[in-house]
């Protein structure tokens, strides 16, 4: 399997090349790609062996990140090779530190598909009239906290507090600025009631402990990190405001999906059906293997691709706030992009076309009639 890590002065193939490509996941932030210089650049020649047949290659972008555990354990167990190898397709994985950047990515050719956060994926979609990309399923929902100072107990008590979020108009930047407008403290670019900072996560945790900002409304497991590395205390757990009209059951809310190029997938569907089933194998994996198994794959996985491993105490609590599952969880989109545009980090459009479900469907059949289950 061939790796290439996007770094600041471009992809670099090998394992030796470790830096990952900074940036942000935002709404906004993807919005502007058109007028930002590009970071990634089309590989030469074309990724498949024909117009219309299974592709030479699958070229798989995710991030080194907790929230991608399906990514991580379908490359370190072989899970996605294994299925791609049926049809005679090798895979290639790119690996980035930003939604936007790995939306570009996609959108230039360089890769075929991607995990990602639901409002780049939403954004993307949007700003493309819907040529952009296809949602074909989730991977990971949940995992969203504001933690604060422990002397902050209440909403009232965060005015005039400084806060952080991993990028504007990202899926957690717009949680928060939803939340605070729910409690009466409007925000804007500018500050507002609240001043509110997107920073990079490990940034983030030496703020929070140098006393620079008085919380930040994270993912995990960073989340985790400052609650039990920086002595942060949960105020608001992103849970429990998804009461379950939306996604189907309280508390659930996604987090990562698996998103294709169209153009790719209409070329190489067998392609694509070979990815589904190796992603429903990496999620029945997490799911159902022994939990020590699951730990020590991830958190090698972690170590080989960002640098660093999670301690234990960490691991646990952050994979007790997410939970794997290939549904999109769709219907919590229109949601999502409401209080992106109610932020004045978005535009309403129509999200018609952006989740396409077939190709899990039919991975799942095809699972069933092996005997290997149909996905968590």
């Amino acid at each position: 399997m061939d790796t290439i890590r996007y770094t600041a002065d471009g992809p670099h193939r090998g394992p030796g090349r470790r830096a990952l490509l900074a940036g942000g996941t935002g709404l906004l932030g993807l919005l502007m790609l058109g007028a930002a210089a590009t970071t990634t650049v089309p590989r030469p020649g074309t990724a498949g062996t024909s117009a219309t047949g299974p592709a030479g290659t699958l070229r798989l972008g995710f991030f080194a990140n907790l929230t991608h555990a399906p990514a991580l354990v379908g490359t370190a167990n072989g899970l996605f090779a294994r299925e791609l190898a049926a049809s005679g397709t090798t895979l290639e994985t790119s690996i980035f530190g930003a939604g936007p950047a790995a939306v570009e990515a996609l959108n230039a050719g360089a890769i075929d598909a991607a995990y990602l956060g639901p409002n780049p994926a939403i954004a993307a979609f949007t700003s493309s009239g819907g040529r952009g990309l296809r949602v074909v399923a989730g991977a990971a929902a949940g995992g969203a906290q504001l933690v604060v100072r422990p002397g902050i107990t209440d909403a009232a008590a965060l005015r005039g507090t400084t806060l952080a979020t991993p990028q504007l108009g990202g899926t957690q930047d717009v949680a928060l600025r939803t939340w605070l407008a729910a409690q009466g403290m409007e925000t804007d670019l500018r500050g507002g009631a609240v001043s509110i900072t997107p920073t990079a996560n490990a940034q983030t945790l030496e703020l929070f402990r140098s006393g620079t900002i008085d919380g930040a409304w994270l993912p995990e497991p960073w989340a985790s990190r400052l609650v039990l590395e920086a002595g942060a205390r949960v105020l608001v757990d992103e849970a429990d405001l998804w009461e379950g009209t939306d996604t189907g059951a309280p508390g659930k809310f996604p987090t990562t999906v698996l998103a294709v190029s169209p153009d790719f997938a209409e070329r190489h569907r067998q392609t694509i059906d070979d990815l589904l089933r190796g992603h429903l194998a990496a999620l029945d994996w997490i799911n159902t293997a022994k939990r020590d198994s699951v730990l020590d794959t991830l958190n090698t996985a972690l170590e080989q691709l960002a640098g660093a491993a999670l301690s234990p105490a960490v691991l646990e609590r952050a994979l007790g706030k997410l939970s794997f599952t290939p549904d999109p969880l769709s219907g919590a989109y229109p949601r999502l992009l409401a209080n992106a545009a109610a932020a004045s980090l978005a535009e309403p459009a129509s999200l018609d076309g952006l989740v396409d479900t077939s190709f899990l469907e039919k991975a799942r059949a095809a699972r069933t009639a092996s005997g290997t289950g149909a996905g968590a």
